[in-house]
């Protein structure tokens, strides 16, 4: 897992404290698991931990999202793989690189020129990002 690194809110409401974000590798047995149950799983844990979902983008105790699934590449109603913001925003690519700096995405995209093409600023492990 990485370390946790704190970034200012991005999206509509900006007006909220900064979030912790950490991201964790997981294997996981693909007989056993599917990518939207998996979601589905996360779904629940973050409900039972207070999520609720009324204001897009607004603040919350806990938001878990699948980043990448393998090289699966799938757009659904209720999942997109990878995720279609992942190689936008600093706060996931700055962790990805930290635990799996050899990741590329599956259209061969690599966490190095995902960071190249974005501008953001680091400090230890704070986060700012221009908007997008």
């Amino acid at each position: 897992m990485s370390g946790i690194y704190l970034t200012e809110p991005q999206g509509p409401v900006t007006d909220q404290p900064w979030f912790a974000n950490q991201l964790i590798k997981l294997e996981i047995d693909a007989e056993i698991w599917a990518a939207a149950g998996f979601l589905s799983t996360c779904t629940a844990i973050e409900a039972q931990l207070g999520r609720t979902r009324q204001v897009p983008g607004g603040p919350r105790p806990l938001d878990m999202d699948i980043i990448a699934w393998g090289n699966t590449i799938m757009e659904t109603d209720f999942l997109t793989l990878p995720h279609p913001r992942a190689r936008k925003r600093a706060f996931v690519l700055v962790p990805l690189k930290e635990i799996a700096p050899d990741f590329v995405f599956p259209d061969g995209t690599t966490v190095d020129e995902a960071l190249a093409a974005i501008s953001y600023r680091q400090e230890g492990f704070k986060i700012w990002q221009d908007p997008e």
